[in-house]
């Protein structure tokens, strides 16, 4: 499989980006300013997106700038488990796109999206760390996170390079669209 990203091929997944964490995060309007970016990118070229929300009847829903960028074919998802794909419709969802690339945003690094890139790694996933939309509490569990799983096998990019990459060409339809939001 190349190591290119494809838009046949990709599925954006935002995890846990929510009320009560934003306050917390070191880096959260850059996540949440990132994430906005993504999902938007992935609307104009037709990537589908999974948002989970971590026990949102304590920890709050999905923050209000997202939540105004999702569309009806987005799916979202409540979970209890740390990993995404510990959650079984989530997991389901997933495998039912049949998509082997997946781009990763979300909160905490070390925790959920450490335990989910883990998971999506050991079922095979080509996973891509969107590390100017991923964030944690303090910024030394934000470097351990995103080095281990480099390590591992995820694929470091951001918001640019996956955005362009997914497009790779300067002639793709929606061109235009994608690079207004990043510039």
């Amino acid at each position: 499989m190349s190591q290119l990203l494809s838009i046949d091929n990709a599925l954006l997944l935002v995890i846990d980006i929510q009320d009560k964490f934003k306050p917390i995060l070191f880096n959260a309007d850059q996540v949440v300013q990132g994430t906005q970016q993504m999902i938007r990118g992935c609307h104009y070229l037709g990537v589908p997106v999974i948002v989970s929300e971590q026990y949102p009847k304590g920890l709050g829903h999905t923050v209000l700038e997202l939540k105004n960028t999702l569309t009806d074919t987005d799916l979202v998802f409540e979970k209890n488990h740390f990993g995404c794909c510990d959650e079984p419709l989530i997991e389901e969802k997933l495998l039912g796109f049949e998509r082997k690339q997946i781009l990763v945003c979300g909160i905490e690094a070390h925790i959920c999206v450490n335990q989910t890139v883990v998971r999506l790694l050991e079922l095979g996933y080509q996973v891509y760390l969107i590390e100017d939309a991923i964030g944690t509490r303090y910024p030394r569990n934000y470097d351990v996170a995103l080095r281990k799983l480099a390590q591992l096998g995820a694929i470091p990019s951001s918001v640019e390079m996956a955005l362009f990459e997914l497009m790779r060409t300067s002639q793709h339809p929606q061109f235009k669209a994608v690079q207004q939001l990043i510039m």
